[in-house]
């Protein structure tokens, strides 16, 4: 059979191993052009762009599939099926239809739940006990397609976006790796998925790393762990930013919503609408990550002004 691949970052890129070992022809990969990021802003390839062209796949980096050139060049191809994966580009009837069995997506959740760009996050800020990854037939909207299969991957209480996305990275290639004959040989019935149950996963804005202690203990937890790495989390002391990298949430509240405090097992804590959040690792603007304790005996200004339970 003859495959295309595409995706763009990490997450795709076992995806794309399980297709070139399946002996089948990889006979293209598209992948999101490269882009200058990093302090020297230097040019820099995707995942997928480096690992296709590390086993010799012709790389294919449009900017817009709405090109009819483009949609000629891709239906030339003449691919038997299209596996996506956190590709970055709309693809348009013209790409979903050039495939003969069309074009198949990786997403990371149990859909119809977290339709859209920011699955892995949205359940973990959602309080979700569970997550998965969901292979789709692609069609003109947005995660509506007809479901192939699913696999569930369980969220724990500690569990932060980096450790998800690897999980559900690995469980989509397992995933992939197991259906694709049946894929290739139509032997998978299509279910419509439910009207019932369908969320949106918005993209994150970088706003939401601030943390409204209007909210629960619990919700801000699950805040912090799921906005890690991007964008982060962060409290306001007068007018210092104070990253928090890693909280425990707590059923006491002895303090007013938005009040510093300690307490003799966790020395800096926030007092919310609901329970209380201890600060377990901060950091200051151009500071190093501290534990709360060798973070106050820098920070004077601070740890003057604590409330003590």
């Amino acid at each position: 059979m003859r495959l295309i691949f595409m995706g763009t970052p990490q997450f795709s890129v076992g995806a794309l191993g399980v297709l070139i070992e399946s002996g089948h022809d990889v006979v293209a990969v598209y992948t999101r052009p490269p882009k200058a990021c990093g302090r020297g802003y230097l040019v820099q390839k995707s995942p997928i762009h480096i690992y296709a062209e590390e086993h010799h796949i012709p790389v294919y980096t449009p900017k817009t599939l709405r090109d009819a050139d483009e949609q000629a060049l891709f239906a030339s191809h003449k691919a038997d099926l299209a596996v996506v994966a956190a590709y970055g580009l709309i693809l348009p009837t013209p790409i979903l239809t050039a495939s003969r069995l069309g074009c198949v997506n990786i997403h990371a959740s149990l859909l119809p739940r977290w339709r859209g760009a920011a699955p892995i996050q949205r359940a973990i800020m959602a309080g979700d006990t569970e997550s998965g990854i969901t292979l789709m037939q692609m069609d003109e909207g947005l995660d509506t397609g007809a479901m192939l299969a699913k696999a569930v991957v369980s969220i724990m209480q500690s569990t932060i976006t980096p450790i998800l996305h690897d999980l559900l990275a690995r469980a989509g290639a397992e995933l992939l790796r197991d259906t694709l004959d049946d894929l290739l040989n139509s032997r998978i019935t299509p279910t419509v998925q439910p009207t019932e149950g369908v969320v949106y996963a918005h993209k994150l804005e970088k706003a939401e790393g601030a943390l409204d202690y209007t909210q629960t203990a619990s919700h801000l937890s699950a805040c912090v762990r799921a906005l890690t790495p991007w964008p982060g989390t962060w409290v306001t002391f007068e007018d210092t930013i104070i990253k928090v990298l890693s909280v425990t949430p707590f059923d006491e509240s002895p303090f007013p919503p938005g009040t510093f405090f300690s307490m003799p097992q966790f020395p800096l804590c926030l007092a919310c609408k609901k329970g209380s959040l201890s600060l377990d690792f901060v950091q200051r603007a151009g500071g190093k990550p501290l534990d709360a304790a060798t973070f106050l005996r820098g920070f004077a200004a601070l740890a003057d002004r604590l409330c003590h339970a």
